[in-house]
C-alpha cells in the first residue's frame, strides 16, 4: 500500500511549523540592505522552520548565528539545509523529493544569497 501526501491535507502536517514566509527577492533586498545582517536573522528563522518540519534538531541556534558570521560554516549550513532539511519540507508538501545539498553547497561558498532565496522559495511552499 502506497502512501501519497496531499499537499491540501493538514492531518499529516506537524503542527507547530512556525510561520516565516518572505518573498525570496526580499531576502535579496534585506540582505544588501542591511550588508548581510539580516542573513544572520534569516538563518536563525529558517533553522526554527526546518527543525519544526523534522521534529528534531538538524541545525541549532548557535550554528545558525555563526554561519553569518563565517565562510565555511556558512557553507556547512546550506549542506545541511539541502541534505537534511528541504527533503522534509518536499516530504510535507508532496513535491519530488531531491537532494540540492551540492547545488547549495557551491551557490553559499560562491552565492550565498542566491542559496537562501532558493531555501526561502522551498520554505515558502509550506504555507499554501
Amino acid at each position: 500500500m502506497e502512501v501519497i501526501n496531499n499537499p491540501n491535507e493538514n492531518w499529516n502536517r506537524p503542527a507547530n511549523i512556525p510561520v516565516f514566509k518572505v518573498d525570496p527577492v526580499l531576502v535579496l533586498v534585506f540582505s544588501i540592505l542591511t550588508c548581510g545582517l539580516y542573513l544572520i536573522y534569516w538563518n536563525v528563522k529558517v533553522s526554527e522552520v526546518l527543525n519544526a518540519v523534522a521534529e528534531r534538531e538538524i541545525i541549532s541556534t548557535p550554528l545558525a548565528i555563526f554561519s553569518g558570521c563565517c565562510l565555511p560554516v556558512h557553507v556547512y549550513f546550506y549542506y545541511l539545509v539541502g541534505k537534511e532539511g528541504l527533503p522534509k519540507v518536499y516530504k510535507i508538501t508532496g513535491e519530488l523529493q531531491k537532494d540540492q545539498s551540492t547545488l547549495l553547497l557551491v551557490l553559499g561558498f560562491f552565492f550565498p544569497l542566491a542559496a537562501a532565496m532558493i531555501v526561502q522559495g522551498d520554505i515558502n511552499r509550506l504555507y499554501k
